[in-house]
């Protein structure tokens, strides 16, 4: 499954409100890492079927980054049931993305 685009609008039910396990990627376009670490999490998206993923482009939401704390680009968040169970900042290996949402 392909990443869905969270919003303001869209996450508290995309990710607050979800059941299960939700990958959230904050991410902006004009950073070099974000670009080195989208097509891992794509790839993460499209071989795990029981995990939602989605990416905040944080220079068009930057309510949704200050409201998680985020400080440093490429942040992943997992969550699970709504809430945030772990985080990971830099480029990380994707078995590392793989055992974070295990």
């Amino acid at each position: 499954m392909k990443p869905i685009t969270l919003t303001q609008e869209n996450f508290k039910a995309e990710v607050i409100e979800a059941k299960g396990t939700v990958l959230v990627d904050f991410w902006a376009a004009w950073c070099g890492p974000c670009q080195m670490l989208s097509p891992v999490v794509d790839e993460v998206a499209e071989a795990l079927t029981d995990v939602k993923v989605g990416k905040v482009n944080i220079d068009e939401q930057p309510d949704l980054a200050a409201q998680f704390d985020v400080m440093s680009i490429p942040t992943l968040m997992v969550f699970k049931d709504g809430q945030e169970v772990e985080q990971s900042v830099g480029v990380i290996p994707k078995d590392s993305i793989l055992k974070m949402v295990q």
